[in-house]
């Protein structure tokens, strides 16, 4: 019943987190609810053994109908990679728990944002020559790759929106790009967790083919209904991030 459970939530988590990021929201809690007991660090490590292949498969799938700009995306891929590790390490030495306060409101000018934005991310015009959207984009990346890699909670979104924002993307554009350095952010973090032994492989193979499920679903939603359907998806996510995300700071 209990690996019932969390495929379940996994196969979920992997159909939003392919649109617009945020599937931990509903992983990570319905890990937490099964397994009180356990150690936090392991199951955080199961979630990534999960989310990783649904981001790679999301990834993929984008990658045959939406143009990627390797060129850009290649490099940042590298730096999320070391700014997942960097965060991963960070948390070690120092606790979350001021960031974890700071979050819903920073989650909160993002929505405001959009919402008083209503062109915002419908039309893909990237904005800057290659080599400087490669910077860019790996600054972003580093930014958001050392926050996955520390806390957590939305790096997927915060990857759709800063690439709209400051690229000049469209939702649906943003997304494949967000989820091939999620991809790396995942990786990068599931090897730190599996090299201090917190992965139950044994839960992991089921809960990354239900979440590899998901993903297919939420992916092929994307691509058939475009940017604008990706825009309400994003505005969903992040306010049922900021509601998750203030319970957490406040009032637990």
């Amino acid at each position: 019943m209990e690996l019932l459970l969390v495929s379940l939530a996994s196969m979920l988590a992997g159909f939003v987190d392919s649109i617009v990021g945020g599937g931990g929201l509903i992983l990570i809690p319905a890990l937490f609810a099964v397994f009180p007991t356990t150690h936090p660090a392991t199951l955080l490590g199961v979630n990534k053994s999960a989310a990783v292949w649904g981001t790679a498969i999301a990834a993929a799938q984008y990658s045959r109908r939406v143009e990627m700009r390797w060129r850009s995306l290649a490099p940042a891929a590298l730096a999320g990679f070391a700014g997942a590790m960097a965060g991963a390490w960070a948390v070690t030495v120092a606790s979350p728990g001021i960031l974890r306060k700071l979050l819903p409101f920073v989650l909160l000018g993002v929505l405001i944002y959009t919402l008083a934005r209503k062109d915002l991310g419908r039309h893909h015009a990237p904005s800057l020559s290659v080599g400087r959207e490669a910077i860019a984009a790996s600054a972003i990346a580093a930014l958001v790759g050392f926050y996955d890699g520390f806390f957590g909670p939305g790096a997927g979104s915060f990857f759709v929106f800063f690439f709209v924002r400051a690229l000049g993307y469209d939702f649906l554009n943003a997304s494949a790009a967000a989820k091939l350095l999620n991809t790396a952010t995942n990786i990068s973090a599931l090897l730190l967790f599996a090299l201090k032994g917190h992965v139950w492989w044994h839960y992991a193979v089921a809960l990354a083919a239900a979440n590899i499920l998901g993903s297919l679903l939420g992916t092929h939603l994307a691509l058939k209904h475009g940017a604008a359907f990706v825009r309400i998806v994003f505005i969903l996510v992040v306010t049922a991030l900021i509601c998750k995300t203030g319970y957490d700071a406040f009032f637990r």
